[in-house]
């Protein structure tokens, strides 16, 4: 149980047993003291609407029964009744400010749950005056103080926020929630509760609007179970969703993966330790290359009430779950976490860190060295006195959605999308989505991906193409040069470079990479061998490269290439010739230092004299100045 719950309950049950232990009331009208134990013992029944209507009754008789003022504020408050709780309570405070100290308290708590700030910081200023508070108490109710001095100043600088219901090809009269979408926004993903039975549903955006929401998958959607709090990798592939009570569990709630299989899903499976435990895990979030996932648990460990962890996909399996510290976790809540494509901002649900009451959205940004900062509330009126959460952003980073039941939608919670304040969006976010194909045949072929930041030489991303269809999907974050390889088995690599380095454009990278088998006279332009210009050495963002032609050699070992030079027209032709001759000599002796056997390999530079392209423009020109390699023995 939560700590504000276990504070209610502790601040509530005082007052009431010493209201009813009392042998004088505030009032000797006996038809009011009768009526208000009458109440008390409906609250002692669970009878609350009874307890409520008795309790109207005494208050009747006698409009200044403090006690029978109490017990109707304590009710208003156990059944979320924010307004009437808050009227009753400052009654309570206006017949006897000095009646009871812990009214001041839960008189705070009620206002900022009804947006009364100002009201709940004058309160929760009077209550901490007091001798003697509980510790636990006293941390409770400063915590409610800075709540209520963010709000006050988060409502004198509101953000701009226009939602935007998406539809009734999504929406309708149930509840709709929980909605994430593919890096390409072709499809959206979202929970429909229909008679308290959780299922997923999708939708396909065609010709820039979205189509009917159908049933995902008998698969994966159960009559027994729930199904909800979904994730959807990059190219819609993958699925992780929480799943509760499942005869196949280990715990209440546990994640599954479902993968996609042509046109449905494949059977989900449990997650298993060390990610799901006999406690609750749910709410996942998988990052951009599919090997970190984010998670809710109050396992142990934690900094109370629910966390939000991470486990990295290795080659043994997922890995122990890592916390994610004191910057992003509290002795409250945490939970929703939405982590971004662009890897380094997550978006999360809170009710521990500085806010508008209840749970409201924030987001941290990792720094250089790879640790979360301080989160920043979103602020109003994105965050309002109520429950926020279940936020996710489009890869762009510019449009967000998340679900409401209070903007008079079409019925219950509504999916809505809005666009994001510019200081609150993630790093800017592109992606490639490309099909591999058979040069000759054009047969869709199920081919290995990679991409590869050329400045960490590290992967990025890593999957193979769609066997039916051939096509993948990966997202790149901008300020980095990536380097694609596309490689198969009897075939030659395909090669292409991405460059965003102050990249501003938003428009996605589609290709569609032809791969031709390994025959002689086959070309590959190596598209990420990089020199300085007029220069001959080796730039170290070529390793990435190189390394991709050195495992080629080795899997195809009776191989024998050409390495050739290439240059634009812009200079002198023997310079040019020159220039080109020794750029493929510097490839050629690079391999051979990592061990390939100089037999196996033929340098020769061509100059000017093979153009692929024009000269006549910058771009055409870049073309031209390139490395291939050819088949000369296979």
């Amino acid at each position: 149980m939560k700590i504000a719950v276990l504070l209610v309950l502790a601040l509530c049950l005082p007052a009431l047993l010493g209201a009813q232990q009392q042998t004088r009331y505030s009032s000797s009208n006996k038809e009011a003291v009768k009526y208000f134990a009458t109440a008390y013992q409906n609250l002692d029944e669970h009878l609350y609407d009874e307890a409520i209507q008795n309790s109207l009754k005494a208050i009747s008789e006698d409009s200044k029964f403090i006690e029978a003022r109490l017990l109707l504020a304590d009710l208003y408050r156990m059944k979320r009744m924010y307004r009437p709780a808050v009227e009753q309570y400052a009654k309570v405070i206006s017949l006897s400010p000095e009646f009871n100290r812990g009214v001041y308290l839960k008189a705070a708590e009620m206002e900022i749950h009804d947006a009364s700030y100002t009201q709940a910081q004058q309160h929760l200023e009077k209550y901490l005056t007091y001798p003697d508070i509980n510790p636990q108490t006293n941390t409770y109710a400063k915590k409610l103080l800075a709540d209520a001095k963010f709000s006050i100043q988060s409502m004198t600088h509101p953000v701009p926020f226009k939602p935007i219901n998406i539809g009734p090809e999504i929406n309708t009269v149930n509840d709709e929630y929980l909605p994430v979408a593919t890096a390409d926004e072709g499809t959206l993903i979202f929970t429909r509760k229909i008679n308290n039975n959780e299922d997923f549903y999708k939708s396909e955006m065609i010709n820039g609007k979205w189509n009917t929401a159908t049933y995902l998958s008998n698969q994966i959607n159960t009559e027994k179970y729930n199904e909800g709090a979904q994730s959807i990798s990059q190219d819609g592939k993958y699925l992780f969703f929480t799943g509760c009570n499942r005869p196949d569990g280990l715990g209440r709630c546990d994640i599954y993966i479902a993968q996609k299989r042509g046109n449905d899903w494949g059977k989900p499976v449990d997650l298993n330790p060390p990610v799901n435990t006999s406690g609750w895990e749910s709410q996942p979030s998988i990052n951009a290359d599919g090997r970190t996932l984010y998670f809710v648990s109050n396992r142990k460990g934690g900094y109370g009430g629910y966390d939000i962890w991470k486990s990295r996909l290795g080659e043994k399996g997922w890995g122990e779950p890592e916390n994610l510290g004191p910057n992003i976790n509290t002795p409250y809540n945490e939970l929703s976490p939405f982590i971004h494509p662009d890897d380094s901002t997550l978006y999360f649900s809170s009710d521990g860190w500085p806010g508008l009451g209840s749970k409201d959205l924030f987001v941290s940004r990792m720094d250089k060295d790879g640790k979360w900062q301080k989160p920043e509330n979103l602020g109003y009126p994105i965050n309002t006195s109520g429950d926020e959460g279940g936020l996710s952003l489009t890869a762009a980073g510019d449009y967000a959605f998340f679900s409401s039941d209070n903007l008079k939608g079409l019925g219950g919670y509504d999916i809505y999308k809005f666009e994001l304040p510019v200081k609150l969006r993630p790093h800017l976010v592109t992606y490639v989505k490309g099909f591999v194909k058979d040069v000759k045949t054009k047969a869709p072929l199920e081919a290995a991906i990679e991409i590869i930041d050329l400045e960490s030489n590290l992967p990025v991303y890593q999957d193979y193409s769609d066997d039916e269809q051939g096509d993948f999907l990966a997202t790149l974050t901008s300020g980095k040069n990536y380097a694609l390889n596309i490689s198969k088995s009897g075939y030659l690599f395909y090669s292409e470079n991405f460059s965003l380095k102050n990249y501003k454009i938003k428009s996605p990278f589609n290709i569609v990479a032809l791969l031709s088998p390994i025959e002689i006279g086959n070309k590959v332009i190596l598209k990420n061998i990089f020199f300085d210009t007029n220069k001959f050495d080796l730039e170290k963002e070529s390793k990435a490269e190189l390394a991709k032609l050195i495992e080629f050699l080795g899997v195809n070992s009776t191989t024998r290439i050409e390495i050739s030079g290439h240059t634009d027209n812009t200079g002198n032709h023997q310079g040019n010739q020159t220039l080109s001759e020794n750029r493929a000599k510097s490839v050629y002796q690079y391999l051979v230092s990592k061990g390939i056997a100089p037999t196996r390999l033929v340098y020769k530079g061509y100059g000017e004299t093979q153009p692929i392209a024009s000269n006549t423009t910058e771009e055409d020109r870049a073309k031209n100045r390139r490395t291939e390699f050819m088949i000369i023995t296979k």
